[in-house]
């Protein structure tokens, strides 16, 4: 008898955070073109849970938000 794997898996806290950054972009809020300190104040108190996420997957807060909605998966460095 094999085991099977669940097919359903926990997404990835970046995940929730990139939806949230592209639903911005969508509303016109910022561009895909700015960097990502733009979206600081609107992230508020949570901005520096997230800023550091960012940064700890390479991103510096010059980079412009298209590349962070160009990840296609967010895996954990061991």
């Amino acid at each position: 008898m094999t085991e099977r794997v669940m097919s359903q898996q926990v997404a990835h806290p970046m995940e929730k955070f990139q939806r949230q950054v592209r639903s911005l972009v969508q509303s016109k809020l910022v561009k895909p073109t700015d960097s990502l300190w733009k979206i600081a104040l609107l992230f508020g108190e949570e901005w520096s849970f997230w800023k550091r996420e960012l940064e700890d997957f390479g991103f510096s807060m010059q980079d412009p938000i298209s590349e962070l909605l160009l990840v296609e998966t967010w895996e954990e460095a061991e």
